[in-house]
């Protein structure tokens, strides 16, 4: 283990770590950051919340400053994906953080916002160039932008690229770039297909993991409850009434579910809000801003939507419904227990979902102790909640009671029973 001003980084980085109170490295940041300063291309497999963005910003942001010259216009010296708006501006304001006192210039190129303003930015050149691959695709139709002078690209989050269809806008992306260059590929989660992309993008990876792929991060208490569908919305009403100032975040499957589940909520009282993809840009930016602050201290998304969450205070993990790919499950339980802090990790599961939480367990590699009723049987074929997100709309409802404990065992509620379902790739929620 070193400490940050053992790396011989530019003095600037030094001051801007300090400025952040970063003095020792998380273990993904220990195993990573020397290799990457080397100038290795790396494959990196650890939990969400553990410190990946530095991981790879600091190595970046220090060879940047030792390359001499400044981005000529509509270039990039390095280019970072991601699958989503809030992954992309949260990685943004990282850097911008490390680099306040540098003459590295960060940009993000996002959907949502407007193009033509993009299309200014990038007519100046920028040092880092931070974005979703669709965005990205469609300025390099336009002629917006040269990637040829792109040097490290960084892939973060890449299982969730995979599940969402970017393999293909990465096809068309990597043949633009500049050669040699530097790789460096991110992921909480390993699945199949990922090993097939670090061969096609990586050139001789040095394999950093400091924890197996699939494992949630070792401070989230996990538990099932299992609460047939029609009896969630009060269920879910019983848990929030018992801490009701707990910063909590509840997934649907479903952008429509998500709406209906938040209006539910706010309609008895509950101070939520939700993000999903029929959400603008500003709604999304205002209402992660609010949970952050505390104005609001529910926060209803879907999966895509909520990728790039880091807010370290989130007590709750609420899975109001399974989602249909298991290593989004891992991906939703590590918004909790970020930075080193505690957090718990609840999930619901009905009958027609049983097979969906037998998949999470497998990616897992263990059983999801149990805090409420009992396993019923797997339903063969059926269709959580269906194409308009089930329980996920069901937002009206009452109840009472967290259901004791929430760091242990919950009690009370009617049981439930889940489904068998094939995960199947759905569309950016």
């Amino acid at each position: 283990m070193f400490d940050f001003d053992m790396l011989g980084l530019a003095p600037a980085l030094n001051t801007a770590l300090q400025n952040n109170k970063l003095t020792e490295p998380t273990p993904i940041q220990n195993k990573a950051i020397p290799l990457a300063l080397e100038g290795h291309d790396i494959l990196g497999l650890a939990q969400t919340g553990t410190g990946k963005t530095l991981a790879f910003g600091l190595p970046l942001i220090d060879h940047l400053l030792a390359e001499p010259g400044k981005p000529e216009p509509k270039q990039a010296k390095a280019l970072i994906l991601a699958p989503t708006r809030e992954l992309v501006n949260q990685i943004a304001d990282s850097l911008r953080s490390l680099s306040r006192e540098t003459r590295i210039k960060v940009a993000t190129v996002v959907g949502g916002q407007s193009i033509n303003r993009q299309i200014s930015t990038l007519s100046r050149g920028t040092d880092i160039l931070v974005a979703t691959p669709g965005r990205l695709i469609d300025l390099m139709d336009r002629r917006a932008v040269d990637l040829s002078s792109v040097r490290h690209l960084v892939l973060d989050e890449a299982d969730q690229m995979l599940d969402m269809g970017f393999i293909h806008a990465l096809r068309k992306i990597a043949p633009k770039l500049g050669t040699p260059r530097q790789t460096m590929l991110f992921s909480a989660t390993m699945p199949k297909h990922m090993e097939e992309l670090a061969g096609a993008y990586l050139t001789n990876p040095r394999r950093v993991q400091v924890a197996p792929p699939g494992k949630a991060a070792d401070k989230v208490t996990q538990s099932v409850q299992f609460v047939e569908k029609g009896a969630k919305p009060g269920r879910l009403r019983d848990i929030l009434s018992n801490d009701r100032d707990a910063l909590t975040l509840v997934f649907a499957r479903t952008k429509h579910g998500a709406e209906k589940l938040m209006k539910g909520l706010v309609a008895d009282g509950f101070n939520a809000a939700s993000i999903h993809g029929n959400k603008s840009q500003g709604q999304r930016d205002r209402a992660i801003k609010a949970f952050r602050d505390g104005t609001i201290n529910i926060l209803v998304a879907t999966d895509v939507a909520a990728r790039g969450i880091d807010i370290p205070g989130v007590a709750y993990v609420i899975n109001y419904e399974l989602p249909d790919v298991p290593d989004n499950y891992v991906h939703r339980i590590g918004r909790t227990a970020r930075a080193g802090r505690e957090g718990e990790a609840i999930a619901f599961c009905s009958a027609e979902e049983v097979e969906l939480l037998e998949q999470i367990e497998k990616v897992m590699k263990t059983e999801i102790p149990v805090g409420h009723g009992t396993r019923p049987a797997a339903i063969p074929g059926a269709k959580p909640g269906g194409r308009r997100g089930g329980g996920g709309n069901r937002g009206g409802g009452g109840g009472r009671g967290r259901g004791g404990n929430m760091h242990g065992a919950a009690k009370a509620a009617p049981g439930g029973a889940p489904k068998k379902h094939r995960p199947r790739r759905r569309k950016a929620a």
